[in-house]
């Protein structure tokens, strides 16, 4: 064998996969399912969405909007419901132009991250944060709000007396939405892709029929909708009418809020990525433009009036069917798919909520470990965050859709119109190629989303409106606090590997590997870092001539920033083995015998753990050392910030009879 060259150890799939050996993971793999299998070269191709299925897992978001933001649009218009033909038009505009938009955007980044990474590269830094922040809040409301909506939805046709119980059974579709999104977001996508035809069915059939059966009536509704006008001109004036609708139209903002959903979701889509984004995009906003603004004008034409414990949609339905005698069996039907659709909505929290804190885990904003991925190649701990926060979000507001859509539309327009900024800016300083069109687009989109959220914030902000900006605004605090962190840590341990680095070297020759049966210590590394050069040098002082050789142990970890591609796990192969070789010529530079092993997965201990029971055998004298970050006053923060790797190891390997040394390495 050459000294430079290894072959991995340890299983990459589930062909070495051990049987869940306790009753929780017996549980869990009944649940969550087995591990994906890494070697398979096609997975990532069978785990992406073509268009349909992306609409269907991110369009819900934007097109379930249509249940609560045209209604709260509408009877913000009281009396004056004649401005809803021109709300209409202004909602159906400005979907469509906040999709054109973001369909620039998905050109520009062709690997998705939607606002946060817009913000970031195009705003910097700060604004990337804040903009990040607002949407990880965004996606938590979002989840709790379309939760809360399908169960307005759904107990609309129930009696009142069973109300009380509305509350256990959105609890009970988050935990169920949880569990399905840690299987993996395709299954979760394919499961409910036959509610979203049907709410598509259904809805069109009220939207298109309530539009023809009133068609005789359209020269009487808008005679009524002309002098209405001329009515308000001369009753509360020009200027107090303007103001109503802008208020309105900035009401019915949660319309809006899915659309960003597609651009941060570009990496589960199947290749080529930009162009099916771009074609889920056009479905998402024809879609959703045109069931917003039918909505609305069907709400006029019916002559449709909130009533207590109903929705509107669902007044608009039972006052249909006495017209177009579809019976009562189509209420049904149309108020379940659209509760079911809500469900479905708040799939897009579980999808593009942990991403958005994957992506600012790997820039440092928060925990590393939300880069993760789980056996399944979910980001679990992400999904498992924003599952029990918007437990927490449905809980504090009682599950009261008026409360949680004003918190929800606040972050949405913090996002957009950092997104809109961003590329305008960017627009403005490139080349002249289409410049004046995409300028045009991008002024339009930012004065639309600095208006709504101008008059949200001003008009809401005793409503629910602060809440939402100080959990914001604690969040973006807390980012800086964690990045700072481990920023100071990071010039430590780089402050440590340029003196270790400089350790001189007995010999440049290529050595040797150890002999199987000499004294060897395993050395667990990740990166070419101080931290396990320090681990190295620990072992030859401590064991004094004890070890004859040494056996780099390296585990490639697949994350989100790693998976995007069928090639990723070549490229993760290379970039480890890259790594080891360094530690090894290292090794040699000081006449130590060293070869490497390793092995690649998403669970970092429990193939350590496989991967050292193999070197084990391979090499029956070997005692293990692992590096640890040390602190001098440890402070609680500490375990949340950086894994407990070498310790959960440690304990491992010890419960299996070997020896396990974890070498501290000292920060102040």
């Amino acid at each position: 064998m050459e000294p430079h060259s290894s072959t991995p150890l340890g299983p990459e799939g589930t062909g070495g996969e051990k049987p869940p050996s306790t009753l929780w993971e017996r549980v869990k793999r009944v649940l969550v399912g087995p591990p994906r299998d890494l070697a398979d070269r096609s997975i990532y191709h069978r785990l992406s969405l073509i268009p349909f299925l992306a609409w269907v897992g991110l369009g819900a978001d934007g097109l379930s909007s249509s249940a609560y933001g045209p209604e709260e649009a509408f009877r913000t218009l009281g009396e004056h419901t004649y401005l809803a033909v021109m709300l209409a038009v202004l909602m159906a505009t400005t979907v469509l132009v906040i999709s054109a938009a973001y369909s620039r955007i998905i050109e520009q980044f062709p690997h998705g991250g939607g606002g946060y990474v817009v913000a970031t590269k195009l705003l910097g830094r700060r604004a990337g944060v804040v903009s990040g922040s607002a949407l990880l809040v965004d996606y938590v409301l979002t989840i709790a709000i379309s939760i809360a909506a399908a169960g307005d939805a759904l107990f609309s046709m129930l009696p009142a007396e069973m109300h009380g119980m509305k509350m256990t059974v959105e609890v009970a579709c988050i935990a169920i939405l949880i569990v399905l999104n840690l299987r993996g977001v395709r299954e979760s996508v394919i499961a409910l892709a036959p509610v979203f035809m049907v709410f598509l069915a259904t809805h069109a059939i009220l939207i298109g029929g309530g539009l023809l059966a009133t068609f005789t009536r359209w020269d009487d509704t808008f005679r009524e909708v002309g002098s209405g006008f001329s009515g308000g001109a001369s009753s509360i004036g020009i200027g107090a009418m303007l103001l109503l609708f802008v208020h309105a139209y900035s009401l019915g903002g949660g319309t809006y809020t899915g659309i960003e959903a597609v651009s941060n979701g570009v990496a589960i889509m199947r290749e080529p990525k930009v162009e099916t984004a771009k074609r889920t995009m056009v479905y998402m906003g024809t879609s959703l433009a045109i069931t917003a603004s039918g909505l609305l004008l069907c709400y006029l034409l019916w002559n449709v009036r909130s009533v207590e414990g109903k929705t509107m949609n669902a007044v608009f339905a039972e006052r249909f069917i006495e017209t177009v005698p579809l019976g009562t069996a189509f209420v049904v039907l149309t108020l379940l798919s659209e509760g079911a659709l809500l469900v479905v909505a708040a799939q897009a929290g579980f999808v593009d909520g942990p991403r958005v804190l994957a992506n600012m885990a790997v820039d440092s904003w928060v925990p590393r470990r939300f880069s993760a991925l789980s056996d399944r190649l979910t980001t679990q701990n992400g999904i498992l965050l924003m599952g029990a926060a918007s437990l927490g979000a449905l809980v504090y507001t009682r599950g009261d859709v008026r409360h949680l859509v004003v918190m929800y539309s606040i972050n949405v327009f913090v996002t957009f119109s950092l997104s809109m900024l961003g590329m305008l800016r960017h627009t403005w300083n490139s080349g002249a190629d289409r410049k004046r069109k995409h300028l045009a687009l991008f002024v339009t989109g930012f004065v639309f989303c600095v208006t709504i959220l101008s008059i949200t914030v001003w008009e809401k902000f005793s409503q629910g409106g602060w809440v939402t900006l100080v959990v914001t605004g604690v969040v973006v605090g807390a980012c800086f606090l964690i990045r700072r962190h481990y920023a100071t840590v990071s010039l430590k341990l780089a402050q440590l590997y340029r003196e270790l680095a400089d350790t001189p070297r007995l010999t440049t020759e290529r050595g040797t590997e150890p002999a199987p049966a000499d004294a060897v210590a395993a050395v667990l590394v990740s990166g070419y870092s101080g931290l396990g050069l320090h681990t190295l040098l620990s072992t030859q002082r401590c064991f004094p001539n004890h070890f004859r050789g040494v056996v780099f142990v390296s585990v490639g970890v697949i994350d989100s920033r790693e998976f995007k591609g069928e090639e990723t796990l070549s490229a993760l192969r290379g970039n480890v083995e890259g790594h080891l070789a360094k530690y090894v010529e290292f090794a040699h530079g000081l006449r130590i015998p060293a070869c490497y092993r390793y092995a690649i997965g998403t669970d970092a201990v429990e193939v350590a753990e496989d991967l050292c029971m193999k070197v084990a055998e391979e090499f029956p004298r070997v005692t293990f050392f692992a590096g640890r970050v040390l602190f001098q006053r440890e402070r609680w923060y500490q375990n949340l910030l950086h894994n407990e790797t070498a310790f959960a190891v440690q304990r491992r390997l010890q419960w299996a009879g070997k020896t396990v040394v974890v070498i501290p390495a000292r920060v102040p």
